[in-house]
């Protein structure tokens, strides 16, 4: 398979992944299996590589209705954090995308080990330290390459969230009510909507940006990208203020 072929069958993948979590958004269907809905399994390379690049929001219906993962994504996302580990080198966002679903497994294996000596032993399989890479680097960026890269690790504004990259957020929200300005006029829509999701777990965002109005814009002209949809989805559910 030539590498045009193996990307094209990635990004449909993607896709189709992104388009299962949206759907279990809506529905509340905690107990459908969002990778057997889309016909990835455990040996399906291809479908790990999708997986990889969803990373935690494959578990975000679970997560945002505080209801259990079906076990199957669980396992997928298990073998996606075990076959594709962030390089020697590799970005710092691609380190938190990574500590990310690590994150998440380690909380649903917690949640586990008071029931089950299973539960124990996979909540040490991931990082046994758990150690959040440096977020330092968020610091001092300017506005526009924080908003690219929050959009980029956009599988971290969930509700509640305590990581140095949250913190990072918290600090500096008209800087991402900038960026998101920015991504709808340069009309970067995915990165417009990872935008939004952040600015909806955020305080201090400012009224005069509009953000519901915003984010309706956004799906209006990027809702094709089931990846926009996805983020836009979460984010009209954080400012519901009903989950959980």
């Amino acid at each position: 398979m030539d590498q045009s072929s193996a990307s094209s069958r990635i990004a449909g993948a993607v896709h189709d992944l992104a388009s299962e979590v949206v759907f279990a958004l809506q529905s509340e269907d905690h107990l459908s299996a969002v990778c057997g809905a889309a016909g990835i399994g455990e040996d399906d390379r291809t479908g790990i590589a999708a997986v990889r690049v969803i990373g935690a929001d494959l578990l975000l219906p679970s997560i945002l209705y505080g209801r259990d993962p079906h076990p199957g994504d669980i396992a997928v996302l298990q073998r996606a954090v075990i076959e594709f580990p962030p390089r020697t080198g590799a970005p710092a966002a691609s380190a938190w995308s990574h500590w990310a679903m690590e994150s998440t497994l380690r909380q649903l294996a917690r949640a586990e080990a008071a029931e089950t000596a299973e539960g124990l032993r996979q909540a040490g399989q991931f990082s046994a330290t758990g150690t959040e890479p440096g977020a330092g680097w968020l610091e001092q960026a300017p506005w526009q390459a924080l908003t690219h890269q929050l959009s980029v690790l956009a599988p971290l504004a969930v509700p509640a969230a305590t990581s140095a990259v949250n913190r990072a957020a918290n600090r500096r929200p008209v800087d991402v009510a900038r960026g998101f300005v920015r991504a709808v006029r340069r009309r970067d829509w995915l990165q417009a909507a990872g935008a939004g999701r952040w600015l909806a777990t955020l305080d201090g965002v400012p009224d005069t940006l509009g953000l519901d109005a915003g984010l309706d814009f956004v799906q209006l002209m990027g809702g094709q990208d089931a990846r926009v949809t996805l983020h836009l989805r979460a984010a009209r559910l954080i400012r519901s203020g009903s989950l959980r």
